[in-house]
């Protein structure tokens, strides 16, 4: 895969590879052929790039539960796509610690819905609707520094309406798991698929 690299300075690379001499100072406008060279400690495969997880089919149990996320993880997005519970509470996003604790208070923020709905025990992400309603969207968790955590995101649902939300926490350590469950804790899951993307 051909890489364009530019710069008023250029570019110094290592030794090794077609036309590649050692310490050439690549101009802007000279070529070089990199052969399995890496460009730099800061480009890191899994640390620079998205990187998927594995699709989990949310149609039975309380919780779905993503845990072992890596540790160099800045920004998660969690997709939903025709994710139903078996009742009308709320949805929520919990964030877990260790292996593993899931925080259920200190969430800061809340979701509009048609009305106001603040977070309490986790990230609420979509409204309340009929048990046949099927939710679709997707939340944004960053990480701002630390334990410290942002999300924002919008959820729309299948027979009308939607939530958008936002609000932050700050974990009593590093975050290791995702988990999505309803609010009132009983209601299941029983149609769609949840995925996250790792940044």
């Amino acid at each position: 895969m051909p890489t364009t690299i530019s710069g008023s300075t250029g570019v110094t690379f290592p030794a090794g590879g077609v036309g590649n001499t050692a310490g050439a100072a690549v101009g802007t406008t000279d070529t070089q052929t990199l052969t399995n060279k890496t460009l730099g400690s800061g480009l890191v495969a899994g640390a620079s790039l998205i990187t998927s997880g594995t699709a989990v089919a949310s149609t039975s149990g309380t919780s779905i539960d993503f845990t072992s996320i890596p540790s160099w993880v800045k920004r998660i997005t969690v997709m939903f796509q025709g994710v139903s519970t078996s009742g009308t509470s709320l949805t929520q996003i919990q964030l877990g610690t260790g292996s593993t604790t899931y925080t259920t208070s200190g969430y800061a923020g809340g979701a509009y819905n048609g009305g106001a709905t603040a977070f309490s025990a986790g990230f609420i992400f979509s409204q309340a609707g009929a048990a046949a309603d099927l939710r679709s969207g997707s939340a944004i968790l960053t990480n701002i520094t630390g334990n410290a955590w942002t999300i924002s995101g919008a959820t729309g649902l299948s027979g009308g309406g939607g939530s958008l939300f936002g609000g932050s926490i700050t974990l009593a350590a590093a975050l290791t798991a995702v988990r999505i469950t309803a609010v009132n804790g009983t209601d299941t899951f029983d149609a769609g698929s949840i995925n996250l993307l790792f940044e």
